[in-house]
């Protein structure tokens, strides 16, 4: 079980799930959003695990950096394997929902703002519902990401009102001393086309 440190003690990852569900609910009660709790699950999960910066950022030769959305993008269209066309745009779209939910000011600040994370966020969760596993848990999962990307941009609001809430507490959504800050790891994906906001 991974843990993560607060300023006063350890959080293990079971009770951070149990903490990011119970944030992800009142924010939608906040936000007036009815959603399937299959849903709300899902982005209590998605915050779990990007608490952990080796799940969120990619590590590479040249460093630790977040993969352009376009890049991943492209590296959907040139895989031959479903399973994994299927994995880079859930990616892409898990990226793109918690960087625009947590980051929005981030983004502001960049050629390549939030209304582009939300097009390819949505669109990413679009194409995994027109093309669907088979078996029944992929059907589940269906539901849940027809309805991210049909309401991708509340999604995002729930998030950033998850996120406001931890401003004023030591938070594991906030980078810790030795990582790097989103702004500086977000700084590589100016000058992305618009044009690449469609999936296919």
């Amino acid at each position: 079980m991974a843990t993560v440190h607060t300023k006063n003690r350890p959080v293990t990852e079971t009770s951070l799930l149990a903490f990011f569900h119970r944030s992800i609910d009142d924010a939608a009660r906040n936000q007036r959003l009815e959603a399937a709790d299959a849903t709300l699950v899902y982005l209590a999960n998605l915050l779990t695990d990007y608490a952990r910066a080796e799940r969120l950022f990619d590590y590479t030769s040249d460093g630790t950096g977040l993969r352009p959305l376009a890049l991943q993008y492209a590296d959907a269209l040139e895989t031959r394997s479903r399973s994994e066309r299927r994995m880079i745009l859930q990616r892409l779209g898990d990226v793109a929902l918690f960087v625009s939910g947590l980051f929005a000011g981030a983004l502001s600040r960049r050629s390549v703002g939030v209304d582009y994370y939300i097009a390819m966020g949505g669109s990413a969760y679009a194409y995994l519902v027109e093309d669907p596993m088979d078996h029944g848990s992929g059907r589940l999962q269906g539901d849940v990401f027809r309805e991210l990307s049909l309401r991708f941009a509340r999604f995002v609001d729930v998030i950033a009102e998850v996120g406001r809430g931890q401003v004023h507490r030591q938070s594991p959504l906030l980078p810790g001393a030795n990582e790097p800050s989103l702004e500086k790891l977000l700084e590589g994906i100016d000058g992305i086309p618009g044009q690449l906001i469609a999936v296919h």
